[in-house]
């Protein structure tokens, strides 16, 4: 027997006649901080987020326990140095700066996580009020609602405090408005070009000229501000908010786009009541031969596909039923503006239909908008 195992058992044979003055080899107050220690650690994801001090502090602190249970019967004297509670106190020590520093970790993951959703929200909720003002939805198709889901799943790791995944997604649906706000760009950009503009407006112009001269009506019609003006000899006689086609405000190429025209047209045939499915309808001469040109000419450069056709029957109509809240590429009106502009039109009458006819229309608008938020991100 060695010394130290004698003296052990005359401290303990002593106090057991003897308590007073003699403590246990750990105090059981230790063992409970430290495996509060623990439990802390796990709160804090550490073995995610930090698996290397995790796992250094996780295989000290069971080796430590094991040899506290395996001397868990003995006592000491106040007086005696214990090796085990000193390697138990440091890795105390140890692991309370670790959870420190991983409170602090999450504390800025969670400030930039947060950060980083709310941002990402609001620019989503941008971006949808943006395209919503246009009518833009059909050129994104499903896009818009792959990332209002991807926004929706980093808000609920947020919410349950995986910070990272929810920074990981919040990235994703970053990328995906950054996408889409470019695909608007180019889609739509001729409504933000000046020279499309002034060409625009210079057909227009010409519409009301001729409407002067010839002391008859014409009719110019505005895309991007969803707007119908009716000229008599020159001069405004009524302006009605129209509806166009569900992809209006894409430039119309083949047959069932659902894109509404540009171009000059006139009217070729007026259709009452039970000469039509709607209220009433003006029908146009689309395609023209200008129509005709600019599709041939788009499908022998290929960006067209094979046995798409040129599409017709245009016609600016009043609404089928209650429930019709868009037309296939027609320009649609209310029952009761129809009514006054059918009175007010003959069968050759100009109608001239433009993308937009000042720098400021709703869609360039928009666009601007959209890249002022591009360029922020």
């Amino acid at each position: 027997m060695d010394v130290g195992q004698l003296n052990r058992l005359v401290t303990s044979a002593f106090c057991t006649f003897s308590l007073a003055g003699c403590v246990q080899a750990v105090p059981p107050d230790l063992l409970t901080a430290l495996e509060s220690i623990d439990q802390d650690l796990i709160a804090l994801r550490a073995p995610e987020t930090a698996p290397e001090e995790y796992g250094s502090f996780v295989r000290q602190w069971i080796a430590l326990k094991t040899r506290a249970e395996l001397d868990d019967d003995l006592i000491r004297w106040p007086w005696e140095t214990s090796e085990l509670e000193n390697e138990l106190r440091g890795l105390y020590v140890r692991g309370e700066r670790t959870v420190s520093q991983l409170h602090d970790r999450k504390v800025a993951r969670q400030q930039q996580a947060q950060s980083k959703v709310e941002g990402i929200e609001d620019r989503l909720s941008h971006l949808i009020s943006q395209v919503g003002a246009i009518d833009g939805r059909i050129v994104l198709g499903e896009q818009v609602v792959q990332t209002h889901h991807l926004v929706r799943q980093a808000r609920s790791f947020l919410e349950a405090e995986d910070y990272q995944r929810a920074l990981h997604l919040a990235d994703q649906a970053e990328q995906g408005l950054l996408d889409q706000t470019t695909r608007l760009i180019e889609e739509l950009g001729r409504y933000a070009d000046p020279k499309r503009i002034a060409s625009w407006q210079t057909i227009a112009q010409e519409t009301i000229e001729w409407s002067r001269n010839y002391q008859s009506p014409a009719i110019v019609v505005s895309k991007a501000e969803r707007e119908l003006t009716l000229y008599l000899n020159g001069r405004k006689v009524l302006s009605y908010p129209v509806r166009l086609g569900f992809n209006g405000i894409r430039e119309k190429q083949v047959q069932g786009d659902g894109a509404t025209p540009e171009g000059r047209y006139r009217v070729t045939d007026k259709r009452g009541p039970g000469q039509t499915q709607f209220y009433r309808a003006l029908v146009l001469d689309y395609p023209n031969a200008e129509d005709r040109r600019r599709f041939n000419l788009s499908k022998k450069a290929g960006k067209i596909a094979f046995g798409k056709g040129i599409g017709g029957l245009i016609e600016i109509h009043g609404v089928e039923n209650e429930s019709a809240e868009q037309t296939l590429g027609c320009v649609m009106l209310d029952n009761p503006n129809m009514a006054a502009l059918f009175e007010r039109v003959t069968v050759g009458t100009p109608i001239t239909i433009v993308g937009a006819l000042t720098k400021t229309n709703a869609v360039a608008v928009a666009l601007s908008s959209l890249t002022q938020q591009r360029e922020e991100i």
